[in-house]
């Protein structure tokens, strides 16, 4: 074996994980705009510019390669599964960035991995041994132990993260169903008019008001499109670049990112109890993750 042949693959799951890395941060910056945005903008609102901004990009990239915006197999019901759960996840996610700490919404969007596989297991028939059981528990404590229920500092509003991140979960599923025929691009410009009709859907039920941005947050909003795009596009580069089970566990990368960006910009503080159940929730998505690259291995 040559040591071309040796390095190749190395190769290539550095460039995934560069990706992987590289997408997190801009998942982890468009978070933080959308928050920045909220401070003067409904929420209703801004998903409705956001999502607006990411599928004339999609769109765009779509009718670029010519493929329709429209075909047949967009009405399938497993494409109407993945439009429920991701409007759920986005709508509840950025409610969750608009009132509540960007750290402690980060830290519970990383139990997805957890979910996905749960759901993979339920519904995909996938097998799951005893030691990707105790682990996916472990996870559900780390959850609970960053949402403290009972607790004297739990309100209602610790558990809009918790259902962006099961949106999010389901809608990973889904996509996992979802027709071959239906490109990536094609894939995020539905996402972003499911963006759309949430924040639109979530206006009238608020009983919102539009308002006209200013400078700052218009810029914000932005910036977040920008920021979320190319996250989108890393995303898909990192996961067909490299072996997926190398390449996923950089995923926890966006913990850092958005913990961090929330202490610098945001002056938020992290408790003894949510650092204990961040560890305890990425502990639990690694063994998961080397559980699973065991299984492919065998």
């Amino acid at each position: 074996m040559s040591a071309n042949s040796l390095s190749a693959p190395m190769s290539a799951n550095l460039r995934g994980s560069l990706f992987m890395i590289l997408a997190m941060a801009l998942f982890a910056i468009e978070d933080m705009f959308l928050k920045a945005a909220s401070v003067v903008l409904p929420v209703g609102e801004i998903l409705i510019l956001f999502g607006f901004g990411g599928a004339v990009v999609f769109g765009g990239l779509a009718l670029k390669r010519g493929e329709a915006l429209v075909p047949r197999d967009v009405f399938t019901p497993v494409m109407g599964v993945r439009f429920v759960f991701e409007l759920t996840g986005r709508l509840f996610y950025v409610l969750a960035l608009a009132l509540t700490p960007l750290s402690s919404t980060t830290v519970i969007l990383q139990a997805t991995p957890i979910f996905v596989v749960l759901g993979a297991m339920i519904f995909f028939g996938e097998r799951v041994g005893w030691r990707r059981w105790t682990a996916i528990i472990i996870g559900l404590i780390g959850v609970l132990i960053v949402l403290r229920p009972g607790a004297d500092s739990f309100t209602p509003l610790s558990m809009l993260a918790f259902i962006g991140m099961l949106g999010f979960a389901g809608r990973d599923l889904a996509s996992r169903a979802a027709p071959k025929s239906l490109s990536t691009a094609l894939l995020g410009f539905y996402g972003f008019i499911t963006l759309i009709i949430a924040g639109a859907s979530y206006a009238i039920w608020a009983g919102e008001g539009l308002v006209w941005p200013d400078m700052p947050s218009g810029t914000y909003v932005a910036l977040a499109v920008f920021s979320g795009v190319f996250a989108y596009s890393s995303l898909m580069l990192a996961m067909r670049t490299g072996d997926v089970s190398i390449v996923t566990p950089f995923r926890y990368s966006r913990l850092l990112f958005g913990v961090g960006l929330g202490v610098v910009f945001f002056g938020e503080h992290l408790d003894a109890q949510t650092l204990v159940g961040c560890a305890v929730i990425v502990f639990s998505g690694l063994v998961i993750l080397s559980r699973g690259r065991s299984a492919h291995a065998g």
